[in-house]
């Protein structure tokens, strides 16, 4: 059976309080180690740079949300409008990712990233990366499967003509 990546980020941003950096830098080795493209403000701002016209080109150019949630994350501001931008953008629909880097209470972020699964690294950060990039793993699309079921139908009624 042909299998096919489906949803892969063209470029995943990444959105996270300052205090999770070490963990935001674990996380970037394995995306890059994947040939997953990312936009990271550590690598990718540089000193001089008006830093929040950047973060807007970003937000604009990249087609995945990322936003690692902690407890220094529910409070920052810079966190909370980068995902009101992508809660708002509808090319983001169905691609915004949660990462529960610690327990915390993101509904002060917004009420609505509790509809989304949240991808958890509270215990282990190797099971977390296998759930994450599980979200872009290769499976089967749908229409092709749903046409090889009615090609199957379709053949064993011809048989019994």
């Amino acid at each position: 059976m042909r299998r096919i990546r489906l949803r892969r980020p063209k470029e995943l941003f990444l959105s996270h309080a300052h205090a999770d950096r070490r963990f935001v830098n674990r996380l970037v080795a394995v995306l890059r180690s994947h040939g997953i493209s990312y936009w990271y403000s550590k690598t990718h701002l540089i000193g001089a740079q008006q830093w929040h016209d950047e973060i807007g080109r970003a937000l604009d150019r990249c087609d995945w949300f990322l936003i690692v949630l902690s407890p220094k994350a529910t409070k920052s501001e810079w966190v909370k409008r980068e995902l009101v931008y992508a809660l708002n953008e509808r090319r983001y629909r169905g691609k915004i990712v949660p990462v529960l880097l610690k327990s915390c209470n993101h509904n002060r972020l917004s009420w609505t990233l509790s509809e989304y699964q949240m991808v958890d690294f509270r215990a282990d950060f190797q099971q977390g990366t296998r759930k994450l990039l599980k979200a872009w793993a290769s499976r089967p699309p749908r229409r092709q499967e749903n046409a090889r079921r009615l090609n199957r139908r379709f053949c064993g009624l011809l048989g019994s003509l």
